[in-house]
């Protein structure tokens, strides 16, 4: 066999990569779900978008809940924790840290020119009803997020700040404030509601 030969035997020999097509499944899964919702998502829909076969989808998500719950706990929780958990352990108080995050998103938004809204909000008031397993996932980053924001509060305390303030309470109104604003912000494809919460966060 010559080396032309072998050299595209080679080049045309499949290369088994189980991980990378675990990820690029879940990616479009996840586009997908904040796309269309998960009901309106069939699994030939993501095999089509994810150009991968039924065998293979299957062998790394066996349901079509299985792989919603893997969106849920490695796509949505991790988009929460880079956009909200991290820039308020890492900002100077947590009040900085949540007016931050308002001015972040609000910016991106207005340069994006549209609003999917919250991923966590999307599939929250999709499936919190639809399934006991959905809920409890979706629970858990919620609080999550609130406790992250809890915590600084209470570590601004220590430092002899926000005296006067719950962390329990100021964590629930920073989360709910955020997500009313992002579902309003949805609906009317203007981020104008979180400028308007993030005026109000100054004024507090």
């Amino acid at each position: 066999m010559s080396a032309e030969i072998r050299s595209g035997a080679r080049a045309r020999k499949r290369v088994n990569d189980p991980e990378g097509m675990r990820c690029k499944v879940l990616d479009a899964a996840e586009a997908a779900f904040q796309a269309r919702g998960y009901h309106a998502t069939s699994f030939g829909d993501l095999m089509t978008v994810a150009g991968v076969s039924g065998g293979a989808l299957h062998h790394h998500f066996p349901t079509k809940k299985a792989l919603a719950l893997a969106v849920i706990e490695e796509r949505v929780a991790a988009a929460v924790e880079a956009t909200w958990i991290a820039p308020v352990k890492a900002a100077v108080s947590a009040r900085e840290g949540v007016r931050a995050v308002f001015e972040a998103v609000a910016t991106e938004l207005e340069q994006q020119g549209f609003v999917r809204g919250c991923p966590l909000n999307n599939l929250a008031h999709e499936l919190s009803l639809a399934d006991p397993d959905f809920r409890a996932a979706l629970a858990g980053i919620f609080a999550a997020w609130r406790k992250a924001i809890a915590d600084k509060i209470k570590a601004d305390q220590q430092e002899g700040r926000e005296q006067g303030t719950d962390p329990q309470h100021f964590a629930a109104l920073a989360v709910a404030g955020y997500s009313g604003a992002m579902s309003m912000a949805k609906t009317a494809q203007d981020p104008g509601p979180l400028r308007d919460c993030l005026a109000a966060l100054g004024q507090a």
